[in-house]
């Protein structure tokens, strides 16, 4: 039986999506639940896994096309209907039954599992590391370049691979059409030779030379990356901001003593209780609402039109954007209503949306509507910097690193403190510096007034 898939709804307000990259052609079987497109909005890249187990027939839409959610995009035949799909393919009325071949409507994007790397180092024997030629007609290079192999992994091998210093593109993958799988990362890991001499800077056999590409996950030095979507997005907006938005910037010094204390006592059970960490970040968040709500300006956007002269916006939600790195990507997910939740809700939120934004699971939906953005430089040990703000906001704050500093105390002694640097990039259309430093000083006051004892 024939399976027509179509674009996939990434997002309860998304109308389309760009078909951005083929992991599978015409003729590759797939497994379920195994991906075989990515698929990019403006807002997230996400891969497609396969609702079906067989062979793709056909690919009806080309790389960076972008068609409205539901829109055919590619037709699967399933095990057990091959031979009938291949003699419908030969036949002149092919296409006809394409046409009428078996939606899948709605199409949602199932959680694929990924196995455990016990599992999969048990489930399948350990795979040679080659330099990617070998004499194997079922190699990876049989089935494609090194690229091809490169292409094929998931972002969960990917990410395996690089914690494990192992070259994808080298590995003969033992997965469906050479595909590389965790179990040959962890195998070439184990039998990789111990490293003697320090590498010579010149590129591995196996790398591209000057002038070829290379990936932004693995970057190639003297090669040219091309942007995907998310890049040029990312790119475009950034400039727009700063093209827009004149941006003016202030930083505070925080005593985060007693929360880093309070932080402490709590965490274990925390974690014990919920399966999040408890960081920082959500009684951070918390005193940031408080802030917003005591300079409700901060909580606005400047806005434009043709038709009307320009005006300032106060938006009714507070809606907090946080800024999450990935070695690929930014993404900004959004807590809504973000004034509404306890310290421990916003520890929930946010836990919940790094654990998806880590494992490619966000929505279109989770990146719109924020309305002001926390950034967490300090988990990579920034002591200060000057964010750019996010369109249609006011400003973006940021939480440095947290040191232990020699502090003169208001009795005149000396203590060690943990000491936090606070960061506010501003949109100067939207307040100035009054309405800014009264933000940064409230926000510090907060701070400094929360724990060490109370209730999450």
């Amino acid at each position: 039986m024939a399976t027509t898939i179509t674009m996939p709804q990434l997002g309860e307000t998304v109308t389309e999506g760009t078909v951005e990259r083929w992991l599978k052609k015409a003729g590759d079987t797939v497994e379920k639940y195994e991906a075989f497109l990515e698929v990019s909005t403006d807002k997230v890249n996400s891969e497609v896994p396969s609702p079906v187990t067989g062979t793709i027939r056909e690919l009806l839409v080309a790389e960076g096309t972008t068609v409205p959610t539901g829109t055919p995009i590619a037709i699967l035949d399933e095990v057990g209907a091959a031979t009938g799909a291949a003699a419908a393919a030969a036949s002149p009325d092919a296409m006809a039954e394409s046409a009428n071949a078996e939606p899948v409507p709605g199409f949602n994007i199932p959680q694929t599992p990924v196995p455990s790397a016990a599992e999969a180092v048990a489930a399948k024997p350990a795979p040679a590391l080659s330099n990617g030629h070998s004499t194997n007609g079922h190699s990876a290079a049989a089935q494609g370049t090194p690229e091809h192999a490169l292409r094929g992994a998931s972002p969960a091998v990917r990410k395996l691979a690089r914690e494990h210093h192992v070259d994808v593109r080298a590995l003969n993958g033992s997965g469906a059409k050479g595909r590389v799988t965790a179990d040959d990362v962890l195998a070439a890991a184990r039998t990789a030779p111990a490293p003697s001499a320090p590498a010579k800077p010149n590129a591995p056999a196996t790398a591209p030379g000057p002038g070829g590409t290379s990936s932004y996950g693995q970057p190639i030095p003297g090669t040219t990356i091309a942007l995907n979507s998310s890049r040029r997005i990312i790119a475009e907006r950034m400039v727009e901001s700063k093209h827009t938005a004149p941006h003016a910037w202030s930083m505070v010094e925080v005593d985060v003593t007693n929360v880093w204390k309070w932080r402490t006592r709590e965490k274990d059970r925390f974690e014990r209780d919920t399966g999040y960490k408890l960081t920082l970040l959500p009684f951070f968040i918390r005193a940031v609402v408080e802030s917003l709500a005591a300079f409700p300006l901060m909580n606005a956007k400047f806005v434009t039109a043709d038709a009307a002269p320009a005006s300032i916006y106060v938006h009714g939600d507070v809606n907090i954007g946080i800024a999450i790195g990935l070695p690929t990507n930014l993404v900004v997910p959004v807590i809504k209503k973000a004034d509404s939740l306890s310290i421990k809700g916003l520890a929930i939120a946010s836990g919940d949306l790094v654990d998806r934004a880590r494992k490619n699971k966000l929505s279109a939906d989770d990146l719109q509507g924020g309305t002001f953005t926390v950034n967490n430089n300090g988990a990579n040990g920034s002591y200060a910097s000057a964010p750019i703000i996010n369109g249609g906001q006011a400003g973006i704050v940021t939480m440095e690193t947290v040191v232990k500093k020699p502090v003169v105390t208001k009795d005149d002694a000396i203590a060690i403190r943990q000491i936090m640097n606070v960061c506010l990039s501003l949109d100067h259309r939207v307040v100035d510096g009054y309405v800014a430093s009264g933000f940064l000083a409230d926000l510090k006051k907060r701070l400094e007034a929360m724990g060490p004892e109370g209730a999450l």
